[in-house]
């Protein structure tokens, strides 16, 4: 890595945080029979399968995951799913990302679920950078930063290749 990037998180800190959002997961659904993961490609869903993972461990309930893939170039809503979206009614629907950078992406998350009565709808994130320009709050956060809008962050994890990693550019 070049020398202007600034680790955050390294890969136990990365599972710690992880860790951390399945405990307090199941703690907010405990008397649950099932839940739904619902991971926004492309890093969410890498998040979000490790959530479950965890989960799978720990909770009496079972998770299933649902991939959403969103254009978030797009100025209205434009999402492919791999799951028909009537079968979260009355059901709890974690969606999850990497970074809550503007809001928009999670924003566009809320918007697959607009037309289906879910039992509840909390957000999970591994970084939330607090430059929200949607009002978007986050129920699972693995770290909050205060950053300056011009720096990145990028959450590098090993199904890429590389030692997992969180960095600030």
């Amino acid at each position: 890595m070049p020398d202007k990037h600034l680790l955050i998180l390294n890969q136990q800190q990365i599972q710690q945080k992880i860790d951390r959002i399945a405990y307090q997961i199941l703690e907010d659904n405990f008397d649950e029979e099932e839940i739904l993961i619902a991971g926004i490609l492309p890093s969410g869903d890498k998040i979000a399968k490790r959530i479950k993972s965890v989960l799978d461990d720990i909770a009496p309930f079972k998770s299933k995951m649902i991939g959403i893939e969103l254009d978030k170039q797009s100025t209205s809503l434009k999402a492919i799913i791999d799951f028909d979206v009537q079968d979260c009614s009355n059901k709890v629907v974690i969606l999850v990302d990497d970074v809550l950078n503007s809001g928009k992406t999670l924003a566009y998350g809320f918007g697959v679920f607009r037309d289906v009565p879910l039992k509840k709808l909390r957000t999970a994130v591994l970084i939330d950078r607090n430059h929200k320009k949607f009002p978007m709050t986050t129920d699972y956060a693995g770290i909050a930063l205060s950053t300056v809008l011009k720096e990145h962050v990028e959450v590098v994890l090993d199904e890429t290749g590389e030692e997992d990693g969180v960095y600030l550019k």
